[in-house]
């Protein structure tokens, strides 16, 4: 365990099944006290789906040999695995002095911060959590202009946002697709949306570690998040 920022710890975990992280985070969430510090958990996950508690069963395409955890984290399914870069902040909202939304907001900013120093343009979609990139022009265009029919049309997804809130202290997180096996997203309609291209910055043609990319995006976590 280290310090990330002033008053926010650090701790990396490596390599974890997700349903003991799940239970770790929970157990913690619950335990914790008013002066208790603000962490932030970074992981790594063998391969797995993890349903939200709005995921419906039918965008579960066919898991096949992957195992599916149900979750309490806001959303649908999504799959992690070796290659992404999982960070889970475990924060006291009230303390920091903000809502919800506001966090999200700052999580997303975290990411397309990250995406950037590594010459990427990442950026929201309106009312779908996470970040997306142009596949067209990945490392220079944004979100295309113009009236769209099909909001997911020539973008990719990249990073995944599920979080859940207790008594003003959140859990679970965001997850950064740096070099991974991409073929597990086919077998789900990812976030819910069937037809969701989900891409790495492998695929957008940025070799970069996924230890890199995590020291980063805990950089800018912590600088947003740090009370």
């Amino acid at each position: 365990m280290a310090p990330a920022h002033p008053g926010l710890l650090l701790r990396d975990w490596g390599s974890v099944p997700y349903a003991q992280t799940f239970d770790a985070m929970r157990a913690f969430t619950e335990s914790r006290g008013p002066e208790t510090p603000d962490e932030l958990w970074r992981v790594e996950h063998p391969p797995v789906f993890t349903q939200g508690v709005a995921g419906k069963p039918e965008h579960v395409l066919g898991a096949g040999d992957i195992p599916v955890v149900q979750s309490n984290r806001g959303g649908q399914v999504t799959f992690h695995g070796p290659g992404q870069v999982v960070i889970y902040p475990l924060i006291d909202l009230r303390r920091l002095g903000i809502y919800v939304k506001e966090y999200v907001f700052r999580i997303e900013a975290a990411v397309i911060q990250t995406l950037e120093h590594f010459g990427v343009v990442g950026f929201r979609v309106e009312g779908a959590p996470g970040i997306y990139v142009n596949l067209a022009d990945p490392l220079n265009a944004g979100l295309p202009a113009g009236p769209r029919l099909d909001p997911f049309a020539g973008l990719g997804k990249v990073a995944a946002l599920g979080i859940k809130v207790s008594q003003h202290r959140t859990y679970h997180g965001v997850s950064l697709n740096v070099d991974m096996d991409l073929e597990p997203f086919s077998r789900i309609n990812p976030c819910g949306y069937a037809g969701l291209q989900t891409v790495d910055l492998a695929t957008l043609g940025v070799r970069v570690s996924a230890a890199a990319v995590a020291e980063v995006l805990t950089q800018r976590l912590a600088r947003h998040l740090a009370p």
